[in-house]
């Protein structure tokens, strides 16, 4: 058993078939490269992109499909496409933001929708200052995106937010986990499929996630 799954059995989660750790090598290496306080912005950048699109070729592995008839240069045949074009990825600003072009490369047709929230630098709560979702979200299949999952307080109440307008199928994506936040937001958000790149060991008196890899909004555009 690896490290990172042990951390997840031990979060004793009610039902941990809806989180998953994608422990493939590449995003392995990648978010390694990410952590390295060395990298710069440029590249930090293209690699939370790179990493978006491996994960969401895992989180969308049950896309619906339906078959059509096409003509091959030998013969006609019936061959599947995605069913339908009622995907969507919801951003949670500002790092979320990162994250977007990565899955729109898989789905190019999914519409995009905005969340804001900043956590306030006290009670390190989630404070919400923007929301533009997709029309009409309760009819699409919805990726939220978010590099880091500390607390778990942004993931849930941008997915209240969601939910609120309507949406009901979604699955949450990060690269980074705390298991403070996993447990957080599976309790808040049992029916929410939670895609995680790797799980860290916790987090530490200032909510940041250890070993973590800094503060990904910053990272990504390159301001402190």
């Amino acid at each position: 058993m690896s490290e990172q799954m042990a951390r997840l059995n031990a979060i004793h989660l009610e039902d941990q078939s809806m989180v998953e750790i994608i422990e493939h090598p590449l995003v392995q290496h990648k978010i390694t490269r990410l952590r390295d306080k060395n990298t710069g912005t440029n590249e930090f950048r293209s690699l939370v992109t790179e990493i978006a699109t491996l994960m969401g070729y895992e989180a969308l592995r049950d896309l619906w499909t339906q078959e059509i008839e096409v003509e091959t240069p030998i013969c006609r045949t019936k061959s599947p496409v995605i069913a339908g074009r009622k995907q969507a990825v919801i951003q949670i600003l500002r790092a979320g933001q990162g994250m977007i072009q990565g899955i729109l490369s898989l789905i190019p047709t999914a519409k995009v929708g905005t969340i804001g929230l900043y956590r306030d630098p006290e009670t390190h709560k989630p404070v919400e200052y923007y929301c533009k979702l997709p029309d009409p979200i309760e009819e699409r299949r919805i990726i939220v995106t978010d590099p880091m999952l500390a607390t778990g307080g942004s993931a849930i109440d941008a997915i209240n937010a969601i939910k609120k307008h309507g949406g009901k199928m979604i699955k949450f994506m990060c690269i980074i986990a705390a298991p403070e936040g996993v447990k957080a937001l599976h309790e808040a958000h049992p029916d929410v499929k939670i895609y995680i790149g790797h799980l860290d060991e916790r987090l530490n008196e200032n909510a940041y996630i250890v070993p973590g890899l800094g503060d990904a909004g910053d990272r990504i555009f390159g301001t402190k």
